[in-house]
């Protein structure tokens, strides 16, 4: 990990509860190994994993303050489920908080929810580590989809927003964001 990298740690450590930092290290560290593998740069993977989250522990009220005071535009779903808001509110902290000027890095800070239609190599890393890091273990098909990540990364975006859609469709009082289905429906048809 590079200088700019262990000092954005620091910081980082700073603003995360315990198992959100530690859920940040496992992104960042996971992130740089789906880097190596698809020769994407490793240091930009770490950045972005480790600011993935840079906005999850700020208070939902102050969450959509921010977000009005800075012009950030959440559609109707997110506002509506607040989990959501951290990825847009983490993207322009990232930029403005933390000196992050590359827009690969911010956009696959800002899309590592949901997803979207014709993610860059960087988006699909985020996207991919932030549900395959050691510290999750709750999720259908985590060792399928890891393999996969390392063999397959479209297929491995591809299954965790099938498997995604279909976890959450089970759940009468779960939402899905359109988004998530847009992205399916994008990757599924890639894969054909």
């Amino acid at each position: 990990m590079n200088e700019k990298n262990e000092e954005l740690k620091r910081k980082i450590k700073k603003t995360l509860d315990r198992d959100r930092y530690q859920h940040t290290l496992g992104v960042a560290y996971t992130a740089a190994c789906l880097a190596m593998r698809y020769n994407a740069d490793m240091e930009d993977a770490i950045t972005a994993g480790l600011l993935h989250d840079c906005a999850k522990c700020i208070p939902t009220d102050e969450k959509y303050r921010l977000c009005n005071k800075y012009g950030i535009e959440l559609s109707e779903f997110e506002k509506e489920n607040p989990a959501l808001i951290h990825a847009k509110l983490g993207s322009y902290l990232a930029k403005s908080k933390y000196g992050i000027k590359d827009p690969d890095i911010l956009e696959a800070i800002r899309t590592h929810t949901t997803g979207e239609p014709g993610m860059s190599l960087m988006q699909k890393i985020i996207f991919t580590a932030d549900f395959i890091e050691p510290r999750r273990d709750q999720a259908q098909n985590l060792t399928e989809i890891r393999n996969l990540a390392f063999t397959d990364i479209d297929k491995a975006v591809g299954k965790i927003l099938f498997d995604t859609l279909n976890y959450l469709g089970k759940k009468k009082d779960s939402p899905i964001d359109p988004a998530t289905r847009l992205t399916y429906e994008y990757y599924s048809k890639e894969q054909q």
